[in-house]
């Protein structure tokens, strides 16, 4: 027999037997240990999903109307049938509608000679399907979901439990927005912060029928994250200080896309994407269905972002949020894989940095793999459950760094750089007959110069010229073994006496560690163009035979050499993997008495001088 809930309770009431009343659902949030826990559905059935395009205050495609962001909205149920509030984690992405065959812009050809892409063997043709842009983005191509495509089902699973909305919204000129795509310029920056104010009702959005859409059932707290672009939007939105932006959790992220494409003067690629650029990556994304209207802001970025000078202009000023760090307050959990060669290591350090300056709420995840890779959930839990919860778990006296050592283990330190590392500035000795010199902590004052050259040649890879037994292609400098285990934590710079035999040339830096047989891993390099030695917003010609002073980073990373294993300095000119790559001939001249580098080393007394000298 089927007893109705009436009929139940009527039993109840004659047998005097107590029923199990159903259990209730909460009501609110859930914190244990101060993280927010997964009391609420799990089923996605359970859960309201919304499209919506909101409303923002530019008009990027000069069709005289405002640009919509295309985003979709899941909530709990209980936003409608509880009264429950919910923050928001969002993420905004130009990838969730895929890509487009691209072809990058040739690399083999003369410094500072216009090209243009597809016109020679550097201009490679990329197809999306095969691309691994989109899977190291960190985000998926668009999902279906009870027959329907959606944008992205990307972190509904862990944060609808524990109470948070998710929303998911394409950049402009990707998918169902319409805008144009212009690589990090100011109009995507402000189409991702509308999400942020319709959120907060200060932007209107719309339905597909063309109705007004309220977001009635948020708090109005929001945590922008994302991987890769996706996560450098977050720090782009965080720069304009909108309100309601309560934290993000930028990974792999870019803070200035000069340093993206660009390093101290010289045209520079992301590690995998050699000829790509602002025009590429832009072409890359142009999703939207009106596939004409943007092509005079495509051309726009092509001409502003100067391949042929690699001068910092106003283009890259408008692209570089570090102009903005004034106006953060979001609480910043910065992810970056050490071995990142995509997005480098220098774009997660120097926003942290600028962070640390300004006061902002900080704390930073570094691994030990390439690009991409969240922090730890429990991580990330804690620190939306701070900002966006507004749930007092004492984050603001964790350990701010957060460090995945070679072994795997996950080390905290009070801070990065580790506070005890000291720069520690090593001599280049030159070796006997072509033979690798000396790297060594003993100091003197310069004499006499004492030169030795290299010749430039792209065709060979840094390793294979870090490898080299003997080259003429490369200087290279090792320090003695090491006793002990030394830890780079930090930027390394040098500090370079150079004179060149043409008006132009790459000059490449590696840090390399050697191994007992002598093989090299390169740890971090760096990359300049002497014709930028004063001023990245100018070019000066360079006088072959004159001697310059060149003093440039290479890109940060923490690191520990193992005792035994030795330091080593090599010195190139074109990189093959990343820097513009002219036919070989140029010769360099270094004055080794009048150049350095400097090392952040914790362990520096580890560092012997080399028994010969």
């Amino acid at each position: 027999m089927t007893l109705t809930v009436r009929s139940l309770a009527l039993a109840v009431a004659l047998t005097g037997v107590a029923v199990p009343a159903a259990a209730d659902p909460p009501a609110g949030p859930v914190f244990k240990d101060g993280l927010a826990q997964p009391v609420f559905s799990s089923n996605r059935d359970d859960w309201i999903r919304e499209e919506i395009w909101v409303e923002a205050p530019v008009d990027s495609d000069g069709d005289g109307r405002h640009d919509r962001v295309h985003a979709e909205v899941t909530r709990l149920r209980e936003t409608e049938t509880a009264g429950l509030r919910s923050p928001v984690v969002y993420e905004a992405s130009p990838y969730y509608a895929g890509g487009n065959p691209i072809t990058n812009h040739d690399v083999d050809h003369e410094l500072h000679e216009p090209r243009r892409p597809g016109k020679g063997r550097g201009g490679d043709v990329l197809d999306p399907a095969a691309d691994e842009r989109l899977r190291l983005a960190g985000g998926d191509t668009g999902a279906w979901l009870n027959g329907a495509p959606v944008i992205s089902t990307r972190y509904e699973a862990d944060w609808l439990p524990r109470g948070f909305a998710v929303v998911h919204a394409e950049s402009l000129g990707s998918g169902k927005s319409d805008g144009c795509p212009t690589s990090g310029g100011r109009n995507e920056t402000i189409g991702a912060k509308a999400v942020v104010d319709w959120l907060n009702g200060r932007a209107r959005a719309f339905d597909a029928a063309g109705a007004e859409v309220k977001a009635t059932w948020t708090t109005g707290k929001v945590g922008m994250i994302g991987t890769s672009y996706n996560g450098t939007l977050p720090n782009a939105v965080a720069s304009t200080g909108v309100r309601g932006l309560e934290a993000i959790v930028p990974i792999s992220a870019i803070s200035s896309w000069y340093d993206y494409y660009r390093a101290n003067g010289a045209v520079v690629a992301p590690g995998g994407y050699q000829g790509e650029d602002t025009d590429v990556l832009a072409e890359y994304v142009y999703t939207r269905a009106d596939q004409g209207i943007c092509r005079p802001v495509i051309d726009a970025l092509a001409a502003a972002q100067d391949r042929v000078t690699g001068d910092y202009n106003a283009f890259w000023n408008e692209r570089n949020y570090l102009n903005g760090v004034r106006n953060v307050h979001a609480a910043v959990l910065v992810a970056h894989g050490l071995n990142d060669w995509n997005v480098k290591t220098g774009q997660a350090a120097q926003w942290y940095q600028a962070l640390k300056a300004r006061g902002v709420p900080h704390k930073i995840y570094l691994h030990q793999g390439g690009h991409g890779g969240p922090p730890p959930l429990d991580v990330l839990n804690r620190w939306f459950t701070r900002y966006l919860w507004d749930h007092r778990n004492g984050v603001e006296q964790d350990p701010r760094a957060l460090v995945q050592r070679e072994d795997r283990t996950l080390v905290p330190y009070a801070e990065w750089p580790d506070p005890a590392a000291a720069d520690t500035a090593l001599r280049l000795v030159p070796g006997a007959g072509g033979a690798a010199g000396d790297l060594t902590r003993a100091g003197t004052r310069p004499g006499r110069p004492v030169t030795e050259t290299f010749v430039d040649d792209a065709t060979q890879t840094a390793q294979a010229l870090a490898d080299a037994a003997a080259s003429p292609n490369r200087l290279v400098y090792r320090s003695a073994a090491l006793t002990g285990a030394v830890r780079l934590s930090g930027a390394p710079r040098v500090s370079l006496r150079l004179s060149f035999g043409r008006p132009s040339a790459n000059v490449t830096a590696l840090l390399v560690d050697y191994d007992e047989n002598g093989k090299a891993k390169i740890v971090t390099r760096g990359w300049t163009d002497p014709q930028n030695r004063g001023s990245l917003w100018r070019t000066e010609p360079i006088r072959p035979g004159t001697p310059y002073r060149l003093d440039f980073g290479m890109q940060p990373h923490d690191y520990v050499f193992a005792p035994g294993h030795r330091l080593g300095v090599v010195l190139l000119s074109s990189d093959r993997d990343y820097t513009i790559r002219p036919a070989p001939g140029r010769v360099l001249t270094l004055d080794t008495a009048r150049s350095g580098v400097t090392l952040p080393l914790v362990g520096a007394a580890d560092v012997p001088p080399p028994a010969s000298h």
